[in-house]
């Protein structure tokens, strides 16, 4: 069973917690507004993705494919088409549920032949940092959730911005991959909670990726950014 050890925020003071994984479980098509939904996946559909036969989708992932931010500055992929998406995670243990920011890296090539496959080959990323959902619910709804991208000249751009009023609410969430479970047991499951729509019209493939989840009235952010190499070191 992998084992995370995280720093969870509270009270202006940090402190250590382990989280044992038993399920890690990849949502998408989550938002709250439909339209919006429908767009992520026109986006999606010009990269030559099937739309679902319905939303929202829960995916399985390996659970040993999780990376947390500060133990790597950058991941391997294969291929050339690869993005980042950003997601709040849900880690459920017990009666306590922590809250993180992530992205679920995801190989598009291959999304569009298996979207299940395509998230084992890329690993799910996620913030050393955490916060009590309890302690965040207050602010949920207008907290912040962004993501930033380079383009080819190295500039930093906005990638993705939406306050999470936008997707589902946590236990709408927690409630939908209960309900998918075959043991109905969301104690050491991480749920990344699907993304949202990209604000520059096309997938990114650049190498490098930046989330973050703000709350504008305690100035709390979560957030981290990552590189991107391709994996291509043999010749001929």
């Amino acid at each position: 069973m992998n084992r995370l050890k995280l720093s969870l925020e509270r009270d202006d003071q940090v402190e250590t917690i382990h989280f044992e994984i038993r399920r890690m479980v990849n949502a998408g098509y989550t938002g709250r507004d439909q339209e919006a939904v429908r767009k992520h996946i026109e986006e999606l559909k010009k990269e030559g993705i099937p739309a679902p036969e319905s939303t929202p989708t829960a995916y399985e992932v390996n659970t040993r494919l999780i990376y947390i931010d500060d133990e790597t500055d950058e991941i391997e992929v294969i291929g050339n088409k690869t993005s980042g998406e950003v997601e709040f995670v849900l880690l459920c243990q017990g009666r306590e549920v922590y809250v993180g920011v992530g992205s679920d890296h995801t190989d598009r090539e291959l999304e569009g032949s298996s979207i299940i496959k395509s998230k084992q080959i890329c690993p799910n990323l996620i913030s050393r940092r955490v916060w009590r959902l309890r302690d965040a619910r207050e602010d949920w709804d207008e907290t912040m959730l962004r993501s930033w991208v380079k383009d080819d000249a190295g500039a930093k751009i906005l990638y993705q911005e939406a306050p999470l009023k936008k997707m589902m609410t946590p236990e709408d969430l927690m409630a939908f991959v209960q309900g998918k479970l075959d043991d109905r047991n969301l104690d050491g499951v991480v749920i990344y909670s699907g993304t949202i729509p990209i604000l520059t019209g096309e997938t990114n493939y650049n190498d490098y990726f930046e989330v973050e989840l703000f709350n504008g009235r305690t100035g709390n952010k979560l957030g981290f950014a990552y590189g991107v190499k391709v994996l291509d070191y043999l010749k001929g």
